[in-house]
């Protein structure tokens, strides 16, 4: 081989290494796991002090602090619940029955929110409004 193909050579591989290196390190800070209730509730140790996103339902009383913003609240999946807290602005949408993703860490004393950690789900947006084309026919 020639001096200027192994320099060449050797220069793909240091830059292929470092762009690997780099994404490597990048996806694993990053990485988030998006967990429901039931599967989170199976093994909840396995999940304490890790970062996900954990899909579930409001249920029950949402408990409001006096004079704070912190909530306390259960969300469910399938018949399993987990405690969490949050504090924060709640979107408009959350109250009980309200689907959510919270963004957190679960723990044992339940699953601590985020700051930002809450998106609640609004199922009326999202379903389809009437046209007028059919509202004005019979049976619809």
């Amino acid at each position: 081989m020639s001096k200027k193909t192994t320099r060449a050579l050797i220069s793909a591989v240091i830059i292929f290494g470092a762009l690997s290196m780099l994404l490597f390190v990048t996806m694993r800070q990053g990485a988030q796991a998006y967990k429901h209730v039931d599967e989170v509730s199976q093994n909840p140790r396995a999940w304490y002090g890790k970062s996900m996103q954990l899909h579930g339902f409001v249920v029950g009383d949402v408990k409001v602090l006096p004079r704070t913003l912190e909530y306390r609240f259960e969300i469910q999946n399938n018949g399993h619940a987990i405690k969490a807290s949050y504090t924060g602005v709640v979107p408009d949408t959350f109250k009980t029955g309200s689907e959510v993703v919270l963004i957190g860490k679960l723990g044992p004393d339940g699953f601590a929110v985020e700051p930002d950690g809450v998106m609640a789900k609004c199922p009326s947006k999202y379903t389809p409004a009437a046209t007028s084309a059919q509202a004005g026919q019979p049976g619809q």
